[in-house]
């Protein structure tokens, strides 16, 4: 079978997920006033999307082999293209959640599948390449769902960011039907259903995407709500570890745990994506509220980092092949923690360039890293657990991800709030830069013909003047984010000396 039509079948329903889960976040203000929701209502759509897609992708092996795998995709796919149909139908906000959900679970499964489907399709010399294919679409999706959305948005209506997913997802139905085959060890057999690990999972895994999504907006563990979360998710995934290891067909194969490369290129895989997925959040935040970029100008500087990235991963593809992928893992790593350290030195007078040139640095970076990651981490699983393989892997990048965007929302608060505290303490009557400066800005005031009044509380001078605090605060607190974002890059470059390198053509051995 032709390795190109078979990548396009593959990569064709996964780029439109991978653009799904992030183009209802530019449209969110229009949904919200078309269905008549409030701001947190709204952002229901989002993370019950999240949520239900979460759920999913860990299982996803586990569905292959009991549905088999081709009868998965084309349901997955099916089930995907019905219910974005549905979701521009919307009627009313409850109705769109509903809907979101039921996409998040035709979606879920479509990363994985297509990536175990193209390492089986691709002989192990090519594997490099394989994922770079894969690896385009991966970081293709984050950079055309929000400017699509927008214009779409903008020039059609927020419902046919949905709709234009059906046309999409019936050639992709007709693709799969026609040009995937389900290899002898893919096919459907009888299992028995791990009931008590489903059901741990679904709840566990949705509460922890519930807690983080929502974590920074209810400050955290002061509400009782993201408490109860943090106590169901942890209850349920320690349960699901001890019930996953004892039961005869699991869910989760957690025995791939045991091969030390896959493990750890796991976590590199998770920090890597806590870092990109941090940075891709931070940085339009800090462009449009603190710079004065409208979403378009913030997204000329994110765009170039994406194109970066898949300017990189065919490059990273070729040498993997006659290179030490770990030199190259190494080095993307490092270009990560360099970019974000650049993003940490940036202030309120920095130019377009300044901001754009470290979001290249770090696509590239993204581009060498994701290659000799995955083929590595991957490379040690035998064909038929490469399903489950991959299953694990998707969930553990998205939940990087997801930990990342919490985190850095979270310091961003807390640090803008002890930046202010601090420079606050600078104005009063006794320090002469601040009682100079508020002189100064009276002036000029008064040149313009605004009276400033000392009877007044505020004066002018001293809105200006504290205005102008509150955006350095909120600045220093963006710094720190990024800063600490660059030491965590730094601190996971020893997980790399712990990976094995696989051979070119080694046929893994079998895993019980």
């Amino acid at each position: 079978m032709n390795r190109f039509l078979i990548s396009l079948t593959v990569m064709l329903p996964t780029l439109i997920e991978i653009i799904d889960t992030s183009v209802v976040n530019v449209s969110l203000d229009h949904i919200r006033g078309s269905l008549s929701a409030g701001i947190d209502e709204a952002t229901w759509a989002i993370t019950a999307y999240l949520v239900s897609n979460a759920i999913i992708i860990p299982i996803t092996g586990w569905l292959s082999r009991f549905f088999g795998r081709r009868n998965y995709l084309i349901a997955s796919i099916s089930i995907f293209t019905v219910s974005s149909f549905l979701c521009g139908s919307a009627w009313n906000l409850q109705s769109l959640i509903f809907f979101r959900i039921i996409q998040g679970i035709g979606g879920g499964g479509l990363q994985p599948i297509s990536q175990s489907i193209l390492l089986e399709s691709f002989p192990p010399a090519q594997h490099g390449m394989a994922m770079a294919i894969f690896g385009v679409g991966i970081m293709f999706g984050p950079i055309a769902g929000p400017l699509l959305g927008g214009w779409i948005t903008d020039n059609w209506s927020w419902r046919w960011i949905f709709y234009i997913n059906v046309p999409i997802g019936i050639i992709s139905v007709l693709m799969t039907f026609f040009f995937i085959y389900d290899p002898p060890y893919m096919k459907r057999v009888k299992m028995k259903i791990d009931y008590w690990g489903l059901a741990l999972l679904a709840v566990g895994l949705g509460a922890l995407q519930f807690m983080l999504d929502k974590g920074e907006r209810e400050d955290w563990f002061s509400s009782p709500l993201i408490v109860t979360c943090a106590i169901i998710a942890g209850a349920c995934l320690i349960l699901l570890i001890i019930v996953e290891i004892f039961s005869e067909e699991p869910v989760l194969n957690l025995r791939l745990f045991k091969d030390r490369t896959f493990t750890t290129g796991n976590m590199v895989m998770f920090f890597a994506f806590f870092n990109l997925f941090g940075t891709i959040v931070l940085l339009p935040i800090f462009l449009q509220t603190l710079m004065g970029y409208t979403s378009f100008l913030a997204g000329v500087v994110i765009g170039p980092g994406g194109f970066a990235t898949m300017l990189a991963m065919p490059i990273a593809g070729r040498l993997i092949t006659k290179h030490d992928p770990k030199k190259l893992l190494a080095a993307g790593l490092f270009l990560g923690s360099v970019s974000t350290y650049l993003m940490s030195t940036v202030n309120l007078q920095a130019d377009f360039f300044t901001l754009a040139i470290p979001r290249i640095v770090l696509g590239f970076g993204m581009g060498l890293l994701f290659i000799p990651l995955t083929t590595m981490t991957l490379s040690h699983i035998p064909k038929e657990k490469m399903g489950e393989a991959t299953a694990m892997y998707n969930l553990l990048r998205n939940m990087g991800g997801s930990v990342g965007v919490a985190f850095v929302t979270t310091v961003v608060a807390r640090r803008t709030q002890f930046h202010q505290s601090r420079l606050i303490e600078h104005l009063t009557p006794f320090d002469m830069t601040y009682v100079i400066s508020r002189e100064n800005i009276a002036k000029l005031l008064t040149y313009s013909g605004i009276h400033t009044y000392q009877t007044q509380a505020p004066s002018p001078p001293d809105v200006l003047i504290f205005s102008e605090l509150l955006r350095q605060a909120n600045m220093l607190g963006f710094n720190d984010a990024f800063f600490m974002l660059s030491v965590m890059m730094l601190l996971v470059l020893p997980l790399v000396l712990l990976m094995r390198k696989g051979k070119v053509g080694e046929t893994p051995p079998p895993m019980h």
